[in-house]
């Protein structure tokens, strides 16, 4: 019988998952295809910019994949209108521990499938609205696409798409199903993220035209040797490809500050990567230079930083290390005409008139209050109870369940979940083409224009 590891490494070397929907590999390295403009296809339904729903009282959910996809039941299971009727995954230890947080929450059990291609099955039944897909970068698209063409909104982990054409391939899904179809980028739901971004929509930044960010998280204990699949596919991608495979979670959180695809867009970017040192040398050092994981040539480099420029002018710098010693960092940093705002490793902020000084403690936490975001307001200290990357998972979930309760747009959607991941091959394209310039395309086909950036918060009604 194959095992977990076994399927993931048959679906990410051959393209099986993919092929069978018809969906094209990578072919992002080469000169050539660097050079080469980003044809925006024509249209085949109908934008779902501002997309609203028929209400769903309840939410009824199938969460696929448990690695990830196990905090999940167990936010979910704790929110109002929710109701978890089918998990996935192909290890019976964290199907178990699924139905232990649905027993713990006071919720029925939940229908178990536990093959390699249940998710078809899931996704076919008529019971379930949403799909909470939590797999593996290479099964996020097949099956966020077959959801959708089945009539489910969908919700797909980071990055939702490795290619352009995946990239394409759910935004003309979307459009064709009429359905959600959002990024879990849960980073944009962390708490001083969402104060600044309530600031820079009321102006206290003025025009807020250049951003940092990162995913700067040393993770090279994904090397380790175990009876585990769980890192082994990101380990693969890095033996096969360069760039920054993990943009979204700085960048999600700036592009909202900087309305990206409401009134502006990512126009090009350029990337350069530095030589790989951190995986081979763990694997000396853990294993011995005689070890397959040393000797195992590893393309990604150690930092990858990409600069993306905008149609209106403002700029946004991207880093990616994981595989270097370094403290957790996502920068989020924050530049204005009218003033400044940083995260790591120390939350600060300095405004005019004295922006050459940092705000006193004092300062500093009186504006926070002021301009906390109603979001975190409304259910932050509830987020916090029941935790998830300190309360900002929960407040994600929570915000994802009420906007299809109520029939709202949801924060994010198809266009950003297209635009962010779209970084994956398009800093691999540049960093190949020694640091050429690469085109990002216009995903919403010129609606950017137009859009108004919608409040990330509606609490006219709650829950």
């Amino acid at each position: 019988m194959s095992t977990r590891r076994d399927f993931i490494k048959k679906t990410v070397l051959s393209g099986v998952a993919l092929g069978a929907l018809g969906l094209p590999g990578y072919a992002g390295n080469s000169s050539e295809t660097a050079k080469k403009g980003l044809k925006i296809p024509r249209r085949k339904g109908k934008s779902v910019m501002g997309l609203r729903c028929e209400p769903l009282p309840v939410v009824r959910i199938a969460v696929i994949g448990l690695g990830r996809g196990n905090s999940a039941v167990y936010r979910l299971a704790r929110i109002k209108g929710t109701q978890i009727v089918a998990i996935d995954d192909l290890v019976p230890e964290r199907i178990a521990s699924a139905q232990e947080n649905l027993r713990d929450a006071g919720r029925p059990e939940a229908i178990v499938y536990s093959k390699e291609e249940d998710w078809k099955k899931i996704c076919e039944r008529d019971d379930i609205d949403l799909i909470y897909n939590a797999t593996p970068w290479n099964l996020h698209v097949p099956i966020a696409l077959y959801a959708m063409k089945h009539g489910k909104h969908v919700t797909i982990e980071v990055p939702a798409a490795m290619t352009i054409d995946d990239c394409w391939a759910l935004v003309d899904m979307a459009e064709q199903a009429q359905r959600h179809c959002m990024m879990l980028e849960n980073c944009c739901y962390d708490f001083f993220e969402l104060t600044t971004l309530n600031m820079a929509r009321k102006g206290l930044f003025g025009e807020v035209f250049h951003g940092e960010c990162a995913y700067i998280h040393d993770l090279r204990c994904q090397l380790d040797r175990s009876d585990s699949y769980h890192n082994t596919w990101r380990v693969d991608h890095y033996t096969r490809h360069t760039g920054n495979p993990y943009p979204t979670h700085g960048l999600g959180p700036i592009a909202q500050m900087m309305g990206i695809n409401r009134g502006d867009r990512f126009d090009y970017l350029t990337s350069m990567s530095s030589n790989h040192h951190g995986l081979t040398l763990y694997a000396e050092n853990k294993y011995g230079k005689d070890s397959s994981e040393a000797k195992t040539v590893y393309k990604l480099g150690d930092m990858n930083c990409t600069t993306v420029k905008t149609v209106n002018g403002n700029t946004i710098l991207i880093e990616h290390n994981v595989t270097s010693p370094a403290p957790y960092d996502r920068l989020h940093k924050l530049y204005g005409t009218k003033g400044y705002a940083v995260k790591y490793p120390e939350q600060k902020i300095a405004l005019e008139p004295d922006p050459h000084e940092f705000l006193s403690d004092e300062d500093f936490n009186a504006i926070m209050k002021k301009y906390e975001h109603p979001l975190s307001r409304y259910i932050g200290e509830q987020a916090k109870k029941v935790g998830g990357h300190g309360g900002m998972d929960y407040i994600m979930d929570w915000r994802l369940i009420y906007c299809l309760r109520n029939g709202l747009p949801l924060d994010q959607d198809v266009y950003d979940a297209a635009a962010w991941s779209s970084i994956v091959e398009l800093s691999e394209r540049s960093v190949l083409d020694r640091s050429n310039s690469v085109e990002v395309p216009d995903f919403t086909r010129g609606e950017w224009k137009d859009a108004k950036p919608w409040p990330i918060i509606d609490m006219d009604r709650v829950l």
